[in-house]
């Protein structure tokens, strides 16, 4: 497990104006990146950069696709894959989680979401090491996966923690029960009952110790944000 360094990510992607963009993003987020426009340096990457984990375009130039470029890249390193691909084909998606990867994110994309599943996946893996933060009266310390709420320990369980770092850390943002799924078990089209379930379980643990945050967007999800009035 990293230190309390950013994680450094390796992205791929040929689209100059797109990989400019992402990597700026990332960059705003607290990731160190390294952008490649195809698999050329990806030895040198894994060498000198020492990457956290990778995010591979599928549709590269020349004679490497994302897909072989994973294959190689897992000759190398055991980090995870999130690939990034305009084809939201399943067969392309299958082969995608055929040869590695831990996520899919089809474009066009919201940062956001990428951010989210990115920061899913470290915590999955154990390489995401975040500094405390605090928003509205709630501490969440993602080092030592603790919360408090009103001078007092909450006693999360994994997921309910895991759900509490997602919603906290995009404060305001609403997630629906498939993208918690996604996010949280790393799956998606599954009961969403499960989600129900956490929430709730989330909800009164943190309502003993204040008004509601967590709150429901009917037919959208889930959102943190102030009680009423705050």
């Amino acid at each position: 497990m990293m230190g309390m360094a950013s994680p450094r990510l390796l992205f791929v992607e040929d689209d100059p104006s797109l990989r400019e963009a992402v990597t700026v993003s990332l960059r705003t987020a607290g990731f160190e990146v390294r952008a490649e426009p195809d698999g050329a340096g990806i030895a040198d990457a894994v060498g000198t950069f020492h990457p956290d984990l990778a995010i591979l375009d599928v549709r590269l130039p020349g004679d490497e696709d994302g897909f072989d470029l994973a294959v190689r890249l897992r000759t190398m390193t055991e980090i995870p894959i999130v690939f990034v691909t305009a084809a939201d084909a399943i067969d392309e998606r299958l082969r995608g989680f055929e040869v590695g990867a831990d996520d899919y994110v089809v474009k066009p994309f919201a940062t956001s979401e990428l951010l989210a599943r990115v920061r899913a996946v470290l915590r999955r893996s154990g390489r995401l090491v975040s500094p405390t933060h605090e928003v509205f009266g709630l501490l969440v310390d993602e080092a030592h996966r603790t919360a408090r709420r009103g001078g007092q320990d909450l006693q999360l369980t994994k997921t309910e923690f895991d759900l509490l770092v997602i919603l906290s850390r995009d404060a305001g943002k609403v997630f629906s029960k498939t993208q918690l799924l996604s996010l949280v078990w790393g799956f998606e089209g599954y009961d969403d009952n499960l989600v129900e379930v956490h929430i709730s379980a989330l909800r009164r643990k943190l309502e003993a110790h204040g008004p509601r945050l967590i709150h429901t967007e009917r037919g959208e999800g889930y959102v943190l944000r102030p009680p009423t009035g705050g």
